[in-house]
């Protein structure tokens, strides 16, 4: 363990953020570089000698978290990239994105602030890539079997990454024009710098990895046809069906899903456009949901220099503390104000959106909204509270409902759905159909990066125990866990 009275010596100090002013007038992440390593060792050192590490079931990972917090507090930082890397491909992900439910499920957090898991882990990575300890995983030997995977966000790039050194011909197949699905084009620069793929994709092509973007299954290429070509197929397409809004006014200028307007930004960053074609410089901005998601809209809006911005959830704002129904060491539904969120703009809760109105040219101007309470268990609205808001640009970022029909994955390799819409599979992971493998969104429903990694993994164990009966993989979770949280 660390310092027996670290977490009493020391309290919970966090990343330091660049000034507001600053960071919003570019897209580098919000934090300071090179600010978490000077604080880092005490930080870990709060970590205790809890006897059941209840942060081990908060991380669907498994991560070894009290392991690698001791080797962080002695400043072994090979050490510890290695315990990280035990059970977590991509640290410097996770470490940047992952809401931290090892933190809530901290024994600390009882009753004090629980330890700065998130920050150590992110400081271990930088440290080992500055380092230069990450190096590729070559296998000793190649199988001969050859696997695809449909999908390269965290699940599929952590199933390839598996199943490659488990000396297996992949090859990852993505239908955007760079490789990193959501982590590319979802998730803002100012969150991740897509250097961190692209040196991870870099580690994998040495290790064997092949890499196919612009590639669509089920239209470019015919799921069949590509069942015939491998011995093993991982569908990793995540949950890319958004939630949408059916109001009146849906269909003006204007109103956009959140990842018809994310992705743009991103691109502009790569150097595909010089300014985004669906810019909110000048604009009334109106975000609808409140989650990360939403969140991210809300800081790509502040760094397009929009006049206003509005983000409205239609639950009630939750609280600060744990709710008697949420108790520890679950995951909380908790008040949270990310970097995003600290750049300005307005947050309304209980508002449901009614209708738009636009102008004489089809444009959105205006939304109109309704305060909302729940009576008898269900959403009512209220009576006398209707308004209307100026936006000029909506972007709805009301979760996703499941995997695309619409590319015919699903139709042309004859896949089973579950009761709640997902592709079903069995304990290794397996699809109805032999050989066709699914893990992420795309066979759990909408969820979390670690959720993700997590079923990467052990779906490539089941891949691995399928292409040659037996396999040493990890396997973290199994399709029906549930964990402390969804």
């Amino acid at each position: 363990m660390a310092d027996p009275k670290g977490f009493l010596n020391h309290g919970r100090e966090v990343a330091k953020t660049r000034p507001v002013a600053d960071r919003v007038r570019d897209w580098n992440e919000v934090y300071v570089p090179g600010s978490l390593l000077p604080i880092i060792s005490k930080q870990a050192s709060r970590c205790m000698d809890c006897g059941i590490p209840f942060c081990h079931n908060g991380c669907p990972l498994g991560n070894l978290i009290p392991e690698w917090n001791d080797f962080a507090y002695r400043e072994d930082w090979p050490a510890a990239s290695e315990r990280l890397h035990a059970t977590n491909n991509f640290p410097e992900f996770t470490g940047r994105l992952c809401p931290a439910p090892c933190e809530s499920a901290c024994v600390l957090g009882i009753n004090q602030p629980a330890v700065t898991i998130k920050n150590v882990e992110v400081s271990i990575i930088d440290q080992a890539w500055e380092a230069g300890t990450v190096a590729p995983q070559a296998p000793e030997r190649l199988s001969g079997k050859t696997v695809a995977v449909i999908g390269s966000g965290p699940a599929g790039l952590a199933a390839a990454q598996q199943l490659t050194r488990a000396g297996h011909t992949v090859a990852v197949y993505e239908r955007a024009d760079r490789i990193g699905g959501l982590l590319r084009y979802g998730i803002p620069e100012f969150k991740m710098e897509k250097r961190h793929i692209n040196r991870r994709i870099e580690q994998m092509r040495a290790e064997g990895t092949r890499f196919r973007t612009g590639i669509e299954i089920g239209v470019d290429l015919k799921a069949t046809d590509l069942k015939k070509r491998y011995d093993a197929v991982v569908i990793a397409a995540g949950a890319t069906t958004a939630r949408d809004l059916p109001v009146p006014g849906r269909e003006l200028k204007g109103v956009y899903q959140a990842m018809e307007y994310l992705p743009l930004a991103n691109k502009v960053q790569e150097g595909d456009y010089v300014v985004s074609p669906i810019s909110a410089e000048g604009k009334h901005v109106v975000v609808i949901g409140g989650g990360d998601t939403g969140a991210d809209c809300v800081g790509t809006a502040h760094r397009q220099g929009a006049a206003s911005v509005t983000q409205l959830e239609i639950m009630p704002r939750p609280g600060e503390d744990r709710a008697p129904n949420q108790p520890w060491p679950t995951f909380p539904m908790l008040y949270k104000v990310t970097s995003a969120h600290e750049e300005g703009g307005e947050r309304v809760y209980s508002v449901s959106t009614t209708h738009f109105e636009g102008d004489e040219d089809g444009n959105v101007q205006w939304l109109h909204l309704t305060e909302v309470e729940f009576i008898e268990g269900r959403l009512t609205p209220k009576p006398g509270t209707e308004r209307r808001i100026p936006a000029q640009l909506v972007t709805l970022a009301m979760g996703f409902t499941g995997t695309d029909r619409v590319n015919g994955v699903v139709d042309q390799f004859g896949l089973e759905l579950d009761e709640r819409g997902n592709v079903a599979r069995d304990a290794d992971f397996q699809t109805n159909v032999p050989g066709v493998f699914v893990a992420g969104d795309a066979g759990r429903g909408q969820s979390l990066i670690v959720w993700a990694i997590a079923e990467g993994r052990s779906a490539a164990k089941g891949v691995d125990r399928f292409l040659t009966g037996a396999s040493d993989l990890p396997a973290p979770i199994r399709p029906t866990d549930r964990s402390l949280m969804v």
